[in-house]
């Protein structure tokens, strides 16, 4: 039996202002009646699994225990991104668990290939490898992280080199190569064998999220640590901490339909869209348009004469932005804008 691990945070700010902080990614439904957060439990509801583990943020604490049905909760009290969050979750655990680490906000879109993905996985774990899954890609995406493949193992490959978001020339590039995934960022491995490897790279975070397990409680139906010395963790993603870092990294690739809804082009390209490229809410009216996203909570939204343009109203919020310009939004939200 494999044990979940849905990771559910984030500030939600590239899909803003539909997705704000106390609302973020996961909890709103993109597509179809469940949220993302929804469907990614709804994916581990097979025999191969056990009942979710879900390591949230004590802001989202509510709104994850609402949407998570009967889901085990750990809450964080602070935000130590994602390396911190896996070790929390592989401390709760036995060493043996082989533990399943999906973000909480990816679209996947073929349980059955997820499945025998996982299963794979699960083969490298039980031999002492942390195992992650390559996306076979589509195209050329400056937002996600690349792979190049290594030796076979049987299943699954070594990893020679990680790409992190490279930029748009570089990506067409990789995909050119039949050597190159992209990182989904969804782990299998061992709980122990996670656990020696975070402490071996970084001995101090390792120690501080021992200890804040140790001197935490379980009230509830949740895990929460202790916040004083929770506060004092170096937050990384898992991927900087260790992936990059191990010699025991190894990765499985799957054609299954995948993206982790990084952007509003991400969105747009995961949404159906007419001849034209246009992906629009039934209501928007559109005339000589090609690539545009209209998205709005209310308000029917007219455009004539656009191109690759994205238009998203939201409450108070309105953003009329280039569809190139979607992985910046990001740093707009930083500097100029609310």
């Amino acid at each position: 039996m494999i044990q979940p691990v849905i990771l559910c945070g984030g500030s939600g700010k590239r899909l803003w202002p539909v997705s704000r902080p106390h609302m973020p990614k996961p909890f709103l439904k993109l597509f179809g009646e469940r949220t993302l957060f929804q469907q990614a439990i709804d994916r581990v509801a097979h025999p191969k699994f056990l009942k979710p583990l879900v390591v949230c943020g004590k802001n989202h604490e509510d709104i994850a225990r609402e949407q998570a049905g009967s889901c085990l909760l750990a809450v964080e009290p602070v935000p130590r991104n994602t390396a911190t969050a896996i070790a929390l979750a592989a401390t709760l655990a036995k060493a043996d668990d082989i533990l399943l680490v999906c973000p909480a906000d990816h679209l996947i879109g073929d349980g059955e290939l997820f499945v025998k993905a996982v299963s794979e996985a699960a083969q490298l774990a039980k031999r002492g490898l942390l195992a992650c899954l390559g996306i076979t890609p589509r195209r050329a995406e400056p937002g996600f992280g690349y792979i190049t493949l290594g030796d076979a193992l049987d299943p699954g490959y070594s990893i020679s080199r990680f790409w992190e978001k490279p930029d748009a020339g570089q990506a067409a590039t990789l995909i050119a190569q039949s050597d190159v995934v992209w990182n989904a960022g969804i782990f299998v491995f061992r709980a122990g064998d996670f656990l020696r490897e975070f402490a071996q790279l970084r001995p101090v975070s390792a120690e501080l999220v021992s200890r804040s397990v140790e001197c935490g409680k379980e009230l509830e139906g949740g895990f929460y640590p202790s916040a004083e010395l929770y506060d004092d963790i170096v937050g990384e993603s898992v991927d900087f901490a260790v992936f990059e870092n191990t010699a025991n990294a190894a990765v499985v690739t799957t054609e299954m339909e995948w993206s982790d809804v990084g952007n509003w082009r991400a969105l747009m390209d995961a949404r159906p869209s007419d001849r034209q490229g246009n992906v629009a809410d039934a209501s928007a009216r559109m005339a000589d348009c090609k690539n545009v996203l209209i998205h709005s909570d209310g308000p029917r939204v007219s455009a004539i004469g656009l191109e690759n343009v994205v238009i998203v109203v939201d409450g108070d919020e309105i953003l009329i932005m280039a569809r190139d310009h979607a992985q910046k939004l990001n740093e707009y939200l930083e500097s100029d804008l609310p």
